[in-house]
């Protein structure tokens, strides 16, 4: 067969071309560092591929949220640290207000003081994050959640009882903050009776008790008996938590008065009965007077549960401070209100910087799991689509190397001649 010189030609710079192409592709391969140059030479592996790129960017986007959500809870836990801190400052001064020798003066001193770790802890309880949202308003983060108000005298909350949540993963979400009522206004109050004023009824025939007080003096005793009796059923009577203190005239002349301890008029179980003397009636860590003589009677109620902020707790404990009238029990009573509540608040935030720990530490963890399967589909998706670098650049090397070849046999063929044999 005969090759005429435009098909030898042709044949040539075909060949050349072809060498041509295969070294771009392979000069291409190796700067993308993709093995696969269009989706037609492995539609499986790059559709694969795909979904882990779509994996990866899902996971950066974790990533951010990871960052934003440990901000946030940096910050909580500053301010959280830094309130507690100042709630356990007010409970040394409420201590230190009850030494006896303190004067008017050194009280009022006192009470300014407590009336800046107040303030202190106004302005914590209204922080901001960093995008000046309030952190502690719930959903209303642009409301501030801690205002006075006036006609009130009192601090009241203007948030709700939402919670922010981050997602951090797939499925997992993770609560950014947390709301003012869970974290301030869920502080038990201190537990008390209705009035420190014993009421005398009026229905009792030859009632000759003309006045009479009850006051806790036994905290932890008073705790216990409370939490135990008090009935808190809304269809319960209205006398379910009063006490009676009947009093009843001796067998004898020379016989001392007694006193039995009732509830609603009903006898307790076993019956508390005793014998008056000079001594307040003690009861349940409540210490009980009264003025009159047999027979006779006062009542007394057993005060409802009630939950106080730690900003009006102090409010209280700084006017309770700077009235220059309240002495004796009347006095401690105030001091006893300030310095319980103030523990339960301190113990209120403790509680909520537990939670906060928790939600750190689960954190850190879903970042390490985040950052292990980021490795795993980077490296899944690397070997479905990037390329070996040193097997692309021994291809580009054998292409380079076929299209030199080319080009050196086109030149020789290009210059062959019959006369070249003769």
């Amino acid at each position: 067969m005969r090759l005429s010189n435009n098909l030898m030609y042709q044949s040539s710079i075909n060949k050349i071309l072809d060498g041509q192409q295969g070294v771009a592709n392979a000069q291409e391969r190796v700067n993308t560092g993709q093995k696969y140059l269009t989706t037609s030479e492995a539609p499986a592996d790059i559709s694969q591929a795909m979904l882990y790129s779509n994996k990866i960017q899902t996971n950066e986007q974790y990533t951010k949220n990871i960052n934003q959500l440990s901000g946030r809870l940096e910050t909580e836990e500053s301010v959280l640290k830094s309130i507690n801190t100042s709630i356990q400052e007010a409970q040394s001064l409420a201590l230190q207000a009850g030494n006896g020798a303190y004067t008017k003066d050194d009280l009022k001193s006192i009470a300014s003081e407590l009336s800046g770790i107040q303030q202190t802890l106004a302005n914590l309880m209204n922080t901001r994050s960093e995008d000046g949202k309030f952190i502690f308003s719930g959903y209303q983060d642009s409301t501030q959640p801690y205002q006075f108000d006036s006609t009130l005298g009192e601090y009241t909350y203007n948030g709700d009882q939402g919670v922010h949540q981050i997602t951090i993963a797939e499925g997992v979400s993770i609560k950014s903050s947390d709301n003012g009522f869970d974290t301030f206004e869920k502080t038990a109050a201190r537990l008390d009776v209705d009035s420190n004023t014993a009421s005398i009824p009026t229905t009792v025939p030859a009632n000759n008790i003309t006045a009479g007080t009850v006051y806790v003096d036994g905290q932890t005793e008073f705790d216990r008996f409370h939490q135990s009796n008090y009935n808190a059923d809304p269809a319960a009577p209205a006398t379910a938590n009063t006490y009676n203190v009947v009093i009843t005239a001796g067998a004898t002349p020379t016989d001392p008065d007694q006193y039995e301890i009732q509830r609603d008029g009903v006898s307790l179980s076993p019956q508390v009965i005793g014998d008056i003397t000079d001594e307040p009636i003690d009861f349940a860590g409540m210490k009980i007077e009264f003025e009159g003589t047999a027979p006779g009677q006062l009542d007394f109620s057993l005060e409802k549960p009630e939950k106080e902020n730690v900003l009006n707790t102090l409010q209280a404990l700084i006017t309770g401070l700077n009235d220059g009238t309240l002495e004796g029990d009347d006095f401690q009573q105030v001091l006893a209100d300030g310095v319980v509540q103030l523990q339960n608040a301190s113990e209120q935030v403790v509680f909520t910087q537990a939670s906060l720990g928790g939600r750190m530490v689960a954190l850190e963890l879903v970042t390490d799991t985040n950052l292990a399967l980021d490795i795993q589909n980077k490296s899944n998706r690397s070997s479905l689509i990037e390329v070996d670098q040193a097997a692309a650049i021994s291809e580009l090397t054998k292409q380079e190397t076929a299209l030199q070849v080319s080009q050196a046999t086109f030149g020789r063929l290009s210059n062959l001649s019959l006369f070249d044999y003769l």
